[in-house]
Formats: C-alpha cells, sequence, structure tokens
C-alpha cells in the first residue's frame, strides 16, 4: 500500500506540475516602454519617486508573457507573491528606469509588486522574480529608445513628428519592428506614451511581433516635454 500510495502522489504531483505549466504558457513577451512626459499631460499631474523627478527618459512599464492571439495571461500564481529582499540590489536601477508615476506608492515597491504578481509570474517556469526585472533593466538599455528617436532627430520638445518617423527609427536602431501607443491630451493631440517590442520566450532577445495591441495614433505625433 505505501509503494502505491507513494506512486499515486507522485503522478498527482506531475498532473500539478503540468496544469501549471500548461496554464503559464506563453507565446512570446511584449516589453513596454513609458515615455512620463505623455503620461503627466493626460493625467493632469505626476507623482514621482521619492529619490525625486527621475531622469527624461523612457521608464519600463512591464514584461508581459503574450500569446500569439492577442491575449495575456494575468495573475497565474497568486501564492508567488513579490518579495522585495530578492531584488534589493536592482532597488536602485529600477528607481531609475521603472519609476512610478501614480499615486500612492513613490518608491516603487508597489508598483513592481503589481507587475510581478500580474505578469511575471506568468513567465515563472522560465524567469524567477529576479531574473524577470533583471531581464527587464537588460532590455530597456539594449533598445535605449530616447537615443534611437534623437539620432533621427525626434525629440522630447513639444514638437510633431510622423508615426511612420518614430517607428522607422526604433527599428533601425532596433532591428525589429515597435508597436507605438499614444495618448490623447485635452487638446486632443495624440501624444506618443508607450513602445512594445517583441521578445522571444527566453527573454534574451527581440524578435519581430507576431501579433500587435488593439489600437491606433494620429499620422502626427506629438512628443511631449518633461
Amino acid at each position: 500500500m505505501g509503494s502505491k500510495g507513494s506512486i499515486s502522489m507522485k503522478l498527482l504531483l506531475l498532473l500539478h506540475l503540468a496544469i501549471l505549466c500548461s496554464s503559464q504558457g506563453f507565446d512570446f513577451y511584449y516589453f513596454v516602454q513609458q515615455w512620463p512626459g505623455s503620461y503627466c499631460d493626460t493625467q493632469n499631474s505626476c507623482c514621482y519617486p521619492t529619490t525625486g523627478k527621475p531622469a527624461a527618459d523612457f521608464g519600463i512599464h512591464g514584461l508581459w508573457p503574450n500569446n500569439k492571439d492577442g491575449s495575456y495571461p494575468s495573475n497565474c500564481d497568486s501564492n508567488n507573491r513579490f518579495q522585495q529582499s530578492q531584488i534589493s540590489d536592482l532597488t536602485s536601477s529600477l528607481q531609475r528606469n521603472w519609476p512610478t508615476l501614480a499615486c500612492p506608492s513613490g518608491s516603487g515597491v508597489q508598483f513592481w509588486t503589481h507587475e510581478w504578481e500580474k505578469h511575471g509570474t506568468c513567465s515563472e517556469s522560465v524567469l524567477k522574480q529576479h531574473d524577470y526585472f533583471e531581464a527587464a533593466l537588460d532590455l530597456k538599455q539594449r533598445a535605449n529608445l530616447l537615443r534611437a528617436l534623437a539620432n533621427a532627430g525626434i525629440e522630447a520638445d513639444g514638437g510633431f513628428y510622423s508615426l511612420s518617423s518614430i517607428t522607422g527609427a526604433i527599428k533601425d536602431a532596433i532591428g525589429y519592428t515597435p508597436y507605438v501607443e499614444c495618448n490623447v491630451d485635452a487638446s486632443r493631440n495624440s501624444q506618443l506614451y508607450q513602445v512594445y517590442l517583441c521578445v522571444d520566450t527566453s527573454a534574451s532577445g527581440f524578435i519581430e511581433c507576431p501579433v500587435f495591441p488593439k489600437g491606433r495614433c494620429g499620422s502626427q505625433i506629438q512628443f511631449p516635454t518633461f
């Protein structure tokens, strides 16, 4: 009986792991970066990290597991809670590159908690918590969106630029086609808000997007100051 019970328990464990893995299946990541000037304009307010106003640069909004049908898994493992101690060596880099601009959190912890528990746990079979945040920081450095745009003469100066020039500048610099998301301000201006780049399932490199999110920008996009 003991032997049969042990085998049964092993089969149940394997079944549980198989269900868990299938629930965490995804086809690629969206790596999302946000321009803070657009967020602050459209929200008519901006809360800065306790370290002060971040530099005028794209912030990380997330590394989101996604499916080729355009859907993404969310809240995959409610038992795997965010643990700040696991990323203590990344805190200063996260506050600089992944700042929260929304109240009430001024340290970033509340935002990072949301990102890990909603998106990060959906890829925990590939990336543990520390690896998830470290991979996002590495991808941001490699993309360097602000430099890519500036090299093409596209500056955060409140001016208007064509959507094609923005996507073209990013593709020329990185080698892959981005998806650009816009906000609309009180004057009905289409503003550069978020840039999506697609990443392979190991979170180690950019790929062409199998599918783009829904939404659209105007043909002329404002790049607001920050």
